[in-house]
């Protein structure tokens, strides 16, 4: 099997995942305790309104009519009307969802940044001073609740210091960059506008860095385990032991089998906080996805529940699909051993 027809094949397997995913997403909307009708309607409304507003929602029909009915739906495109917002669910993803994947994107860059040159320096100067330390950074990195580290930035380098601003994505004066992709830093960038670049920039430092610190930390001691275990290898000893550069053989050959691990643990951070980010976007008031979902489970929002959780399950399939891809570039085995099996 060819390596491109193994991809397609991944690619393939995703269609019935997604499709049990949304069926058993949309059973658990559906048997939630709470009327949708009655909370969008509030108490005061009469129960010949909301026997009228689930007749027109289609809540009067069996589960099973009612799922046909929404994938109907979602193949045409519409993902029903949201009962909080009264717009259509796809109207408020495509408002909410580019700010919370700036976020997530900022994060794991930062993250990729500082935890895998930690990771190098930990494994390298294993059980020496260093090692100590990257250890305890990364076991407080990954036990402080995020909530708490985003307040406390807020306290010292926005209140104490007045460094960064503490909410929001953009100062309130000035307008939001003219919308092409949703992302305001990329918006900005070609726009030409620099002062909506440089407040953009400033108003996610914060939030980034503290959803940063769990996947640095997670991250570090990925990779120093795994060049821990490269350097004990027949290959690395015998390059050395021929005085190949310390350099070259760390970041040229070590590194690059190491990092598939981390490959992993990215992919499966990236799709994990572009649902689960909630907490840092609720402190820092950030306007993304992961607060439009949270509200929506509290409401009892069933077609925005069930299109939040459709996007984050589509993230994720896409970013194995990548993981993919890059273990193939990253390890030559793994692509050729899927054609040298057809062969």
């Amino acid at each position: 099997m060819r390596y491109r027809d193994y991809l397609i094949r991944r690619l393939l397997y995703t269609i019935p995942a997604l499709i049990g995913l949304s069926m058993l997403i949309f059973a658990i909307a559906r048997v939630m305790p709470g009327d949708p009708a009655r909370l969008a309607l509030g108490p005061e409304a009469s129960e010949e309104q909301v026997a009228k507003l689930r007749k027109e929602l289609g809540l009067d029909l069996p589960i099973h009519i009612q799922y046909v009915h929404y994938m109907r739906g979602v193949f045409q495109g519409k993902l029903g009307v949201s009962l909080y917002t009264n717009r259509d669910v796809i109207v408020d993803l495509k408002e909410y969802f580019p700010a919370t994947f700036e976020l997530v994107t900022v994060a794991m860059l930062l993250a990729v940044a500082v935890g895998v040159p930690l990771g190098i320096l930990s494994a390298m100067r294993k059980d020496r001073w260093e090692d100590h330390s990257t250890r305890v950074f990364a076991l407080s990195g990954v036990s402080m609740p995020r909530f708490w580290i985003g307040i406390l930035f807020q306290l010292v380098l926005a209140y104490h210091l007045g460094l960064l601003p503490v909410t929001g994505r953009m100062a309130a004066d000035l307008p939001a960059p003219a919308r092409i992709t949703g992302l305001y830093l990329v918006d900005s960038l070609l726009a030409g506008d620099f002062v909506a670049l440089k407040s953009s920039l400033l108003h996610i430092i914060m939030p980034a860095v503290t959803l940063s610190l769990s996947p640095i930390a997670q991250l570090m001691r990925v990779v120093r385990a795994s060049m821990i275990e490269q350097m004990r290898k027949g290959y690395i000893l015998t390059a050395r032991a021929n005085g190949m550069p310390e350099n070259l053989l760390v970041y040229k050959y070590m590194l690059k089998n190491a990092f598939i691990a981390a490959l992993t643990i990215i992919g499966l951070l990236y799709g994990f906080f572009l649902g689960g980010a909630f907490v840092v976007e609720t402190v820092f008031s950030w306007p993304g996805m992961a607060r439009y979902g949270v509200r929506a489970f509290i409401y009892k929002d069933f077609n925005a529940i069930i299109g939040v959780v459709l996007v984050i399950a589509v993230a994720y399939a896409v970013i194995n699909i990548l993981v993919d891809i890059a273990y193939g570039l990253l390890d030559p085995r793994i692509r050729l051993g899927a054609e040298a099996r057809e062969a």
